[in-house]
């Protein structure tokens, strides 16, 4: 298994550098537009999380593959609705093997229509008990509010995301208990000639009803992407690699990550 995921990282690196390019400038432009969790860009994101040393042992892995359309919705001229979808299938050998789809997620920020130098979205997050199997999520249904703020310079795209869900219905008991688990994700991107550019998206988490030092997941870490064209569809890929430094007892120690993105501006199709 570890090696199948080390053989599909390292496909998507060699994609990355062997992939044809289009006008320098326009790379970059899409590159920002990607970059921007609240762009006026639908996106079609597949991204790949191997987790390593995971588990009571430190001896299993853990493969999570997020599905994540983003679809943005015009309201009228002043106004965005930016929809996120995040559907996790989740293969993980701890506590016991199972393969299967985890609990759903979807967001909607409310976004300024024509931003500047700086933009931003806020809005509901809701969490679905979707999940398959015992270990792949919880029974619970969760929402809660989700900002980001984003700034974009000529090389730069800095920004960061930040939510909170409280369960708010469902089954509620030893086996299943309540919910209330933050997610941070602040994101440096600068960028590169010719579609690169170097990223860091860690995903900071913390679960507020774990006992003492298993409530954070603190990774750092670095990737490298690029956009490419496949005929005429733009795609956008990277690959990022990260170390947990701080982690609960049975967290992963490290985590590889893949992923790769059609994007569909306005004038594609």
């Amino acid at each position: 298994m570890k090696r199948t995921m080390i053989r599909l990282v390292l496909c998507l690196a060699l994609m990355l550098v062997s992939m044809p390019l289009w006008a320098a400038d326009d790379a970059t432009e899409l590159a920002k537009k990607a970059q921007n969790p609240v762009a006026d860009l639908i996106s079609i994101p597949i991204q790949s999380n191997f987790n390593f040393n995971y588990g009571a042992n430190r001896d299993k892995s853990q493969i999570v593959n997020n599905i994540q359309p983003v679809v943005p919705i015009t309201l009228n001229k002043d106004w965005n609705l930016i929809t996120r979808t995040i559907a996790p299938v989740i293969y993980t050998e701890f506590p016991e093997y199972q393969t299967g789809l985890g609990n759903v997620q979807f967001t909607a920020f409310l976004s300024p229509k024509e931003p500047g130098k700086f933009t931003f979205g806020v809005g509901p997050v809701f969490q679905f008990p979707t999940a398959t199997n015992t270990f792949l999520g919880n029974k619970m249904w969760s929402a809660g509010p989700s900002a980001v703020g984003v700034y974009i310079t000529e090389h730069w795209v800095v920004g960061l995301l930040a939510q909170n869900v409280w369960s708010v219905a469902g089954p509620s008991g030893p086996d299943n208990p309540s919910v209330n688990q933050f997610l941070a994700q602040y994101f440096i991107n600068y960028n590169l000639p010719k579609g690169w550019y170097i990223t860091s998206q860690p995903i900071i988490t913390a679960d507020w009803k774990a006992a003492g030092s298993d409530q954070w997941t603190v990774p750092f870490g670095l990737g490298a992407g690029k956009i490419f064209k496949i005929g005429k569809l733009p795609f956008n890929a990277n690959v990022s690699v990260f170390y947990n430094v701080i982690r609960p007892s049975i967290g992963p120690d490290w985590s590889v990550r893949g992923q790769i993105a059609l994007l569909l501006p306005k004038g594609i199709l």
